[in-house]
This record gives structure tokens, C-alpha cells and sequence, in this order.
């Protein structure tokens, strides 16, 4: 009895095992194998050769990114190195993913759609300064002697992002001198007048309207009462350029100085500043001594900073000698899809005995 039973349990476990072995087989029979891929499976679009036309644009801070064939998970993909120079164009969004156009080797004509996730790209407006080296500069001068080796800002001073909270709260601190409209300086059939005693000069700007490179226009900014002199800004419009100039209404406008940003002052230390964002690369920061006697401005120091933006060069402001602060953006940071761009605001603190 008891080995007909033993026999019985024997039968029906292999029965059993038969049945799930089987069942397994027809499981991965039905499952299709994924087969592994490279960027020749994606579908080939044309190459993006007007940045302006994209909707947005991606960036990534990985060694190495997947592409996939379809905007979900389970879609097959293929892992890439990220190149520094390589770009991803943003079309379209998804719940989790974006569609992207992507020149292999930076080819044009050997352009992809692939689709990357989302939580290995961050889209330019919603860039912000984590992870980013405030300190890399291109180049410095400081008193006059030309630096292109030192590639951090570290020997002039320190630099660091705050809260949007500290730097409303540093406004009302600012030392920097507040410029007044001087009622005798008006707009007259599109020229700036200077009116005084019934007398009228023209204010003849540093370059003329039209020039070989565009047209420029002039913007009359204040009047700088520690300079006694007249602020007007000139802007370039086809070469995005602008620069700030100084005149003297009692020496027929005669240029003093000039700047490439909104001129910061600071009367008691004689200080003219200016910050600006510079065309090939990051911003410019510059600090002079203005000698009042001979009328010129002796550069202390300058700083091309490469990793940032200014949102405004009328947005920084000075609330001592040394603690200087602004609004900024990576310098990757665009507008897109009507999102503005994330701003953020830096503190840059230079050494006491910088200009001693």
C-alpha cells in the first residue's frame, strides 16, 4: 500500500513539473528576443542647421546617455558617450521622455531621432547653477598685467551663488551712485539736445547712425552728478554690441571714458565698475579708479567669467568696497516654448587688500 502511494506522489510531481516546465517553454516562445541595437535602427531625419527653429534644447551632465527607439520603457535603446560638443535639440515632450534630433559626429547629414529620458537631461530653461564652477574664467588682467594661464578667480576672491532672499535683502544696502535725468538734456527730431541759457547743441554721438556694421541706436541713461558728466548708452543692433560713453557738456561734449556695461560707481573710493555679457564667451567684469584731475580711468581689474550669464548688467549692484552682487543664468540658460529661464544670483566678495 504504502509503495503504491509513494508510486501515486511521484507521478503527479512529475506531472506538475511537466506542465510548468512546458508552460515556461511556450511563455518564452511567445516573448520576442530583443536583439541588441545601434544608432543605425533609429529613423534618419534632416540635420538641425537653424538653432533658432528649435523648440528647445537638452543638456545633460552624465558620462553616458541612452537613446531609444520609442518614448517608453520598454523600448530598446543603445548607451552613448556624451561628447562636449555634442548637441541635442528638443522637439517634442513626453510623460517621461524627449524626442530629440541628433547629429551623429556632429554630421548634418547623418541626423537621428532617438528619444532620451527625462531624468537625464535638463531642458535650457530650466537650468540653474548646481554643479556648475563658478571660479573657471577664461582670462584676467589685474593692474595692468595680463593673466591667460590662471583659470579661476580664487586669487582676486571668492564667488558663490546665494538665495534670491539674500540678494533682495542686500538691495537697499548698495553704495553705488543712483543717476539723475538732467532736465536739459531732451530728445529733438530724433537727436539728443543739450538746452541751456537758449542755446542748443547737439549731442554728437561717438559713431553715427549708420555704419559699416549696422545701424546704431542712443539712449540717454543720467546724468553721473560725482562725474558731472552725461551717460548715454549706444547699441549696435546687428552686432548685439553696446557700450556706454561719458560727456562733458561743458567741453562741447567731449568724450571722458566709457564703459561695455552699465557703469556701477562708487564716489568715495572714485570707482567705476561695469559688467557685461561678452559676446564669444561668459561675462565681463571690470573694476577702474577714475582720477577726477586728469579725467581717465585706470583699470584694476578684469575677469572674463565662462560659466554664467547676466540676466541685466543694470541688475548688479555694490553694497560695500568689496561685496558685489547680481542676477544671473548659466550660460547654456534659453528661453523656449514660452518658459523663461531660471534666474539665479551670485556674490562675488573680492580681497580687502586687492587695490592696496
Amino acid at each position: 500500500m504504502k509503495n503504491w502511494i509513494g508510486l501515486l506522489l511521484l507521478f503527479f510531481t512529475l506531472t506538475f513539473v511537466g506542465c510548468n516546465t512546458g508552460a515556461q517553454q511556450t511563455k518564452n516562445e511567445n516573448q520576442p528576443t530583443k536583439h541588441p541595437i545601434s544608432l543605425a535602427d533609429f529613423k534618419k531625419v534632416k540635420g538641425v542647421d537653424n538653432v533658432q527653429e528649435v523648440p528647445f534644447q537638452l543638456h545633460t551632465q552624465l558620462d553616458t546617455v541612452r537613446f531609444y527607439l520609442a518614448p517608453h520603457q520598454d523600448s530598446a535603446f543603445v548607451k552613448i558617450p556624451y561628447h562636449k560638443l555634442d548637441n541635442y535639440y528638443g522637439f517634442k515632450e513626453f510623460d517621461d521622455f524627449y524626442s530629440i534630433h541628433y547629429s551623429i559626429a556632429n554630421n548634418l547629414s547623418n541626423s537621428i531621432e532617438a528619444f532620451v529620458l527625462k531624468s537625464e537631461f535638463t531642458a535650457s530653461s530650466d537650468l540653474t547653477l548646481k554643479g556648475i564652477n563658478l571660479y573657471e574664467i577664461r582670462s584676467s588682467t589685474y593692474m595692468d598685467r595680463p593673466d591667460l594661464d590662471n583659470k579661476s578667480f580664487a586669487p582676486y576672491g571668492t564667488i558663490e551663488e546665494v538665495t534670491a532672499d539674500e540678494y533682495r535683502a542686500a538691495l537697499p544696502s548698495k553704495t553705488e551712485e543712483v543717476f539723475s535725468k538732467n532736465p536739459h538734456v531732451k530728445l529733438k527730431d530724433n537727436d539728443w539736445i543739450y538746452s541751456k541759457d537758449g542755446q542748443e547743441q547737439k549731442i554728437q554721438q561717438h559713431e553715427n547712425l549708420e555704419t559699416e556694421d549696422g545701424v546704431l541706436s542712443y539712449q540717454y541713461i543720467g546724468r553721473s552728478d560725482f562725474l558731472n558728466l552725461e551717460i548715454f548708452k549706444e547699441d549696435n543692433l546687428d552686432l548685439n554690441n553696446s557700450y556706454h560713453v561719458f560727456y562733458n557738456p561743458e567741453a562741447e561734449f567731449s568724450m571722458d571714458l566709457f564703459t561695455a556695461g552699465y557703469p556701477h560707481i562708487i564716489p568715495s573710493i572714485n570707482r567705476v565698475s561695469a559688467i557685461s555679457n561678452n559676446n564669444d564667451v561668459g561675462v565681463d567684469f571690470l573694476v577702474a579708479q577714475y582720477l577726477p584731475e586728469e579725467k581717465k580711468q585706470i583699470n584694476q581689474l578684469y575677469v572674463n567669467f565662462t560659466n554664467f550669464k547676466f540676466s541685466d548688467d543694470t541688475k548688479g549692484f555694490w553694497i560695500n568696497h568689496d561685496t558685489f552682487y547680481a542676477e544671473v543664468y548659466p550660460t547654456n540658460s534659453a528661453p523656449e516654448n514660452g518658459k523663461k529661464q531660471k534666474l539665479s544670483y551670485i556674490k562675488i566678495q573680492l580681497k580687502p587688500t586687492l587695490f592696496n
